[in-house]
């Protein structure tokens, strides 16, 4: 199983939290797990970069309940990416997305680089895996030609295909509706997902069962389709009704 399935490495130090002081101390993800609790790859997260500007997304899943979002990241891609000293403390804008089922970081970095998000929950640090910025050697690659969508249902089928690069290892999709409410979120490894069919779904967020689709009423279907190092090769989004 790839590593967004990783089961839990659970590391324990000590169980309290880092007053307001500490925290001005934190400058790398070393330093700020000192004395804390923590998961290593227990955030579900992915980056890609943008189709008109020099941005990067890192998108990320923040689980009910979880806070004090940080992102985190290397000077390049040479040194140990799992090496915590490594990963440096940096501000940027969040972003909600799908209405703030999901967030992420817009990042700016003239060199690639390993990043990873972490949050807080239950009195423990949860880290992501690291994800790899290939905006300068893979652009993400942003087309909705590759996506089919049999309508005809209520229960609708999408199929899609790979764009230029070959390397994806899954895929994470996305059907919302008109407003940008997430009604389903779901990976598989297959290139193809059938709403709500969990038969090859590997992954699920979805936060409850969907709701069925209604004929004449608009909805979107967003797919990414994600390296072995969790960069986002793919990007489309299809606009479609049930008939």
């Amino acid at each position: 199983m790839y590593r967004f399935f990783i089961i839990l490495i659970t590391l324990s130090i000590l169980s309290c939290s880092k007053t307001a002081d500490e925290l001005i101390l934190v400058t790398t993800l070393e330093s700020y797990l000192i004395g804390e609790e923590f998961a290593v790859d227990n955030v579900i997260a992915c980056a890609a970069s943008h189709e008109n500007d020099a941005l990067i997304s890192v998108f990320f899943y923040p689980r009910p309940g979880a806070s004090s979002f940080k992102y985190f990241e290397t000077v390049d891609t040479i040194g140990d990416k799992n090496d915590f000293e490594n990963y440096s403390l940096l501000e940027f804008p969040m972003i909600n997305v799908f209405n703030g089922f999901l967030k992420r970081f817009e990042v700016s970095s003239e060199k690639e680089k390993w990043v990873v998000v972490t949050f807080e929950e239950e009195g423990m640090i949860h880290i992501s895996n690291p994800i790899k910025l290939k905006h300068k050697t893979k652009p993400t690659e942003y087309i909705s030609r590759n996506v089919e969508i049999n309508t005809s249902t209520t229960m609708p089928i999408f199929l899609w295909q790979d764009g230029v690069f070959d390397d994806t290892v899954i895929y994470f999709h996305v059907v919302s509706d008109a407003a940008n409410n997430l009604l389903s979120g779901t990976y598989t490894f297959e290139q193809d997902f059938q709403y709500y069919n969990l038969d090859n779904v590997v992954l699920n967020i979805t936060p409850e069962t969907p709701p069925e689709l209604i004929s004449a009423e608009t909805y979107h279907f967003t797919l990414l389709g994600v390296s072995e190092d969790n960069w986002v090769n793919l990007f489309s989004e299809v606009v479609f009704q049930i008939e």
